[in-house]
């Protein structure tokens, strides 16, 4: 999966726990949460999205590196081959 599809997979998974996310608005370099106004119940709805869309295993302890979209991205990428 390159760049450009994780991204979409990313923002698709944002959009089924804040359907009002618009992904050409959101900015790789802000932070997600603030971007989107998301509280922690819907941030852990997310991260648990993402591991149902990708197949990547992420631990609570990862939870506070996963600031921005980017953090987001170069995380999922990072361990997307061992999960395929």
């Amino acid at each position: 999966m390159d760049r450009g599809e994780l991204r979409a997979t990313v923002v698709a998974t944002l959009q089924r726990v804040a359907p009002e996310v618009e992904g050409d608005d959101l900015r790789d370099t802000r932070p997600l949460r603030d971007q989107v106004d998301l509280d922690s119940l819907d941030w852990l709805s997310f991260l648990i999205g993402l591991h149902d869309a990708v197949g990547v295993d992420i631990p609570e302890a990862d939870y506070a590196s996963l600031v921005t979209l980017a953090d987001v991205l170069d995380y999922l990428q990072e361990r997307l081959p061992a999960a395929r």
